[in-house]
């Protein structure tokens, strides 16, 4: 039986309307999270982004499915963005599926095989991204990229947040843009802010994530509509 796929997936596949604004939940205040994640929504954002950890891939444990789930009950309608930095995501696949993501992004520098996790993806009903770290060249990424919706270029050295934005790595995003056009959304994961945005938006990435200068705000609807330019 063919799946189905979830409405929030459909965000990654088509060209957005205007740049979306992804606020990364690792730097929410865990112990008031469902509130936290409602506001920046109230607030703007788009989408939210989950970052997923495993001590491993990074040298840091986050969020499981569990913490996913929690936000599907809080938030039945937000789309949510679940970003995989684990050395074995074929594991996680239905798991996060279940507890309601949207989209699941792996890395290219893991061991399993990119394209079979592409087709695992949509065969549970989200859509499928391909990220990669600072010091990975972006033709790490070409011969299966085309089995991917989105391409999630990272811009701090995954594990932490707060990290300062890396600026070559949009060099990246412009050549991803060249080759692709429209047909591929690109995303960027690192050191956004209303400062460090406009670059990422002028190289073609189309979603940013923001995790501390949308969380640790004073004026979230501010920022997150500096974020995305207007």
């Amino acid at each position: 039986m063919t799946p189905t796929p979830t409405p929030g997936s459909a965000l990654f596949r088509s060209p957005p309307p205007h740049t979306l604004v992804a606020p990364s939940i690792l730097s929410a205040d865990f112990g008031r999270l469902a509130d936290d994640c409602i506001a920046v929504v109230e607030s703007g954002a788009d989408l939210l982004h989950v970052d997923v950890m495993d001590g491993h891939f990074v040298p840091n444990l986050s969020l499981g499915p569990a913490v996913c789930a929690a936000i599907r009950r809080h938030l039945p309608d937000v789309v949510i963005d679940v970003h995989l930095m684990v050395s074995r995501p074929s594991k996680y696949l239905e798991p996060f599926a279940r507890a309601g993501a949207d989209h699941l992004t792996v890395h290219c520098e893991v061991e399993d095989s990119a394209a079979s996790l592409a087709e695992s993806i949509r065969a549970l009903g989200c859509s499928p991204g391909l990220a990669m770290n600072p010091d990975t060249p972006v033709d790490a990424i070409l011969s299966d990229i085309e089995a991917f919706d989105l391409a999630l270029i990272m811009s701090v050295h995954p594990g932490f947040s707060g990290q300062a934005f890396i600026p070559e790595v949009l060099s990246k995003a412009v050549d991803l843009r060249a080759r692709f056009g429209d047909e591929l959304r690109i995303e960027i994961d690192g050191g956004v802010s209303p400062v460090t945005a406009p670059a990422c938006r002028e190289a073609g990435c189309d979603i940013l994530v923001s995790g501390s200068s949308v969380f640790g705000s004073k004026d979230r609807a501010a920022d997150i509509t500096a974020i995305r330019g207007g």
